[in-house]
């Protein structure tokens, strides 16, 4: 496989890491025999589509088309109820368990990231049109779940999901998703008001009503996405993020290393960190970003892929996994900062 040679290289450990978990169906679970969710499925697929795997990509995207159930939505798998250890090689789609399957909206709205990422990577509105009957369905889905309050529900209301309640990172997610949606329906000429009324309530949620998240769970706030996301998600405006990421950066960056996951363990997780870079390059922090970018090297094997994250007190790589989403991240966090690809701004760009 052929891929870009503007990366002269960099990625290849990375990519093959992706396509060596990528399944026949061009599904891609998290590691191998891992978990599987469309939103990391397609963070990964966005990382192959920005390196010149696009045959691979497309695999992915058929994947989801092939599989979206009738009222516009997937299931997926809740990774954070599952042990990360050597346990979780014991499960599979077909055989986890009931209660770890659910319809998360902010997974079922990243499809309309994929293809908007597509479509300016590759300029073909053939596919895009093709692909448009998918991301309309997930995203008509996603909004039907939307509170008054502007804010969106964080699954599909089944059995085993009856929390009536937001998440922050989940909404500023869905939040970028629905400028990509909107971003797609311009250039195929949809009319879509409905969208844009949905994200300036979802914006105005995000900015200021910060009751509307966590009800049932309470605070989320010693992690770090729940910190970033609102920034990356372009809903804040930039004297707003400028001031949300000035107060959380003691509390979650270590220096020399990145960005926590939790700001109360010595974790420091890659997909985090590449994250924060793009939410950096949003608010025009180019400096920052390129510094935190290049300290994930420090995170790569012997062969160029990248491992999850390092407990740094005791300079270990933990999990002992490389997961498919994080080379992906890495990826696209890259493309940002050097701006190498017509695609590099649809991650970091402000709505």
């Amino acid at each position: 496989m052929k891929l870009d040679a503007r990366f002269d290289g960099y990625f290849d450990a990375a990519c093959d890491t992706i396509l060596s978990l990528q399944k026949s169906d061009g599904s891609i679970p998290w590691f191998r025999d891992g978990v599987f969710d469309p939103w990391n499925h397609l963070e990964a697929a966005m990382g192959l589509n920005t390196l010149g795997a696009r045959e691979a990509a497309e695999n992915a995207i058929g994947f989801l088309r092939n599989t979206q159930l009738e009222d516009g939505s997937w299931w997926g798998q809740l990774g954070s109820a599952v042990p990360i250890d050597e346990d979780l090689h014991q499960f599979t789609m077909q055989g986890i368990d009931e209660g770890h399957r659910l319809r998360d909206t902010n997974f079922i709205a990243y499809c309309a990231t994929a293809i908007w990422h597509h479509l300016s990577l590759h300029q073909d509105l053939n596919y895009a049109h093709a692909n448009w009957p998918m991301v309309r369905a997930a995203i008509d889905f996603v909004l039907a779940l939307q509170y008054p309050e502007g804010d969106i529900r964080w699954t599909a209301r089944d059995p085993q999901t009856p929390e009536e309640d937001a998440l922050i990172t989940g909404n500023s997610s869905i939040h970028k998703s629905l400028s990509c949606a909107l971003s797609l329906a311009d250039a195929l000429g949809h009319s879509v008001p409905h969208w844009h009324n949905a994200r300036t309530r979802l914006a105005d949620a995000l900015a200021h009503k910060p009751e509307r998240y966590d009800r049932t769970w309470g605070p989320k706030d010693r992690y770090s996405m729940d910190w970033y996301y609102p920034v990356l998600s372009g809903a804040l405006s930039l004297e707003q993020g400028q001031e949300r990421l000035q107060q959380g950066w003691d509390k979650f960056i270590l220096d020399g290393f990145g960005c926590r996951c939790v700001a109360d363990e010595p974790w420091v997780t890659v997909a985090e960190t590449a994250e924060l870079v793009m939410a950096l390059v949003s608010q025009g922090e180019t400096q920052k970003a390129e510094t935190l970018l290049s300290g994930l090297d420090q995170f790569r094997d012997e062969k160029g892929a990248y491992w999850m994250g390092m407990q740094v007190e005791q300079k270990v790589f933990w999990p002992v996994e490389k997961p498919a989403w994080t080379a992906g991240a890495v990826i696209l966090a890259f493309d940002s900062v050097h701006r190498i690809t017509p695609a590099h701004k649809v991650l970091s760009q402000r709505a």
